[in-house]
């Protein structure tokens, strides 16, 4: 009986990306910029966003505005983004955004500053919406919007996507676009892996919800920067220890405007980014840079 599921991976093997540098680990930021795309009756949903915020188990307000929830997220687009662009600028780090196309929409300012700082923008959708009841049309419809805007607004179009929160026909909507160089909805390995698609094979990078700021905001997860930093740290560490023992991999760090911009927070990450720097053969790259990698020496 044929099984969708992929549960073998690697098998377990020492597989050697052959990063640039010889680089023992390639690690790479990413910065969701959601606010503005949130859910909100202003921009024409039926209920206020309750997701991804310091208002821990917040609910969705049907037909209402929720006016602390909105400024949650201004404060991501007004203060947050601009102290994570002047940490990544300051060190020269790259960096992904996972850019949703209507909250770059709402701030011409920070898709000025995006370009300036020559950052990779992939796709993070239309809307930060939950696609798990999306019909196959209007998800496919929501795609394709999605990337005319961020192609007006960035100059050229995605060549990665990631939902997020994803429907069950996500991957093949994908794939059938035919565009993207990789997508990232998969939580599955440490190492960038090809699936089968409609139009050839799909490089699929991993992207991480562990070592991810929305930790701070979760009811399990970091209350302190001491404690993001040290997890930071700790996966760095051993991910750089496999790859010196001969299996390099890829480390993926998740970071969104309205948490990690925070002023307590955003010193743990300051704090790592130093320590990356510091070490020897570590990679730091964009996901499209680790994507043409595969592309070129890891073909299936």
């Amino acid at each position: 009986m044929s099984y969708p599921r992929d549960l073998a991976g690697y098998r377990g093997r020492r597989f050697d990306p052959r990063w640039p540098g010889d680089a023992y680990v390639a690690v790479q930021f990413v910065l969701n910029y959601e606010e503005g795309g949130e859910s909100s009756i202003l921009h024409g949903d039926p209920a206020s966003e309750a997701f991804l915020s310091d208002i821990l188990g917040a609910q969705p307000w049907p037909g209402q505005r929720h006016m602390n929830m909105e400024s949650m997220y201004e404060y991501g687009s007004r203060a947050g983004f601009w102290r994570l662009r002047d940490l990544f600028v300051s060190r020269g780090l790259p960096l992904t955004v996972f850019a949703v196309a209507t909250a770059l929409e709402r701030n011409p300012d920070a898709v000025a500053a995006i370009k300036a700082a020559g950052w990779e923008t992939a796709s993070h959708g239309l809307k930060w919406l939950d696609y798990r009841n999306f019909s196959v049309a209007d998800e496919r419809a929501h795609m394709k919007e999605a990337i005319r805007i961020h192609t007006e607004l960035m100059g050229e179009r995605p060549l990665g996507w990631y939902t997020g929160r994803t429907s069950t026909q996500t991957l093949d909507l994908t794939m059938e676009e035919g565009g993207f160089v990789y997508s990232s909805d998969s939580y599955a390995d440490d190492l960038p892996y090809w699936v089968a698609g409609p139009r050839g094979p799909h490089l699929i990078v991993p992207y991480t919800l562990d070592v991810n700021d929305m930790r701070f905001v979760a009811a399990q997860g970091f209350s302190t920067g001491d404690q993001f930093f040290a997890y930071l740290r700790d996966t760095f560490d051993q991910l750089h220890a496999e790859g010196e023992a001969g299996a390099p991999k890829m480390m993926s760090v998740g970071l969104h405007n309205r948490v990690v911009g925070r002023p307590g927070r955003a010193l743990a990450l300051a704090r790592f980014l130093d320590y990356v720097k510091e070490k020897p053969r570590a990679w730091v790259a964009t996901r499209l840079a680790i994507a043409e990698h595969w592309h070129k020496h890891h073909r299936p």
